[in-house]
């Protein structure tokens, strides 16, 4: 299983799924249980057409699991399952070594990345 790329929206995937950006408890609840789909694409604001796809290759690599939640969980309140997503424990292990790369690798000034091919001063 190869690495991800560490694109501008994985770094971002991978920032929610380690519970970064929200409060020590509910990321306890993060680092556990996952996040559902919409909530990740509402923390996220990446669209389904990219979320999903990206996470279906970081499960590919092993660093996501997915799990449907307990049919009680939903019935009781109403609603379909949700599907979660979280890192595995080889996500876990290798997302903040990954992240911490990319940002060291960021050209200065660059808010979101390494810089794209093809743009002016990017690499080919």
């Amino acid at each position: 299983m190869a690495d991800p790329r560490m694109t501008p929206h994985t770094q971002t995937v991978l920032r929610a799924l380690l519970g970064q950006g929200v409060d020590s408890g509910r990321r306890v609840a993060v680092l556990s249980e996952g996040l559902y789909g919409l909530e990740l694409s509402k923390m996220t604001g990446l669209p389904n057409g990219t979320l999903f796809p990206l996470l279906e290759r970081l499960r590919q690599a092993g660093w996501v699991e997915r799990h449907w939640e307990a049919d009680e969980k939903a019935e009781a309140e109403g609603r379909p399952r949700r599907r979660f997503y979280r890192l595995t424990p080889r996500g876990a292990e290798h997302a903040p070594h990954a992240l911490a790369a990319a940002a060291a690798a960021r050209p200065r000034g660059s808010p979101h990345g390494a810089q794209r091919p093809g743009l002016a001063g990017g690499g080919a």
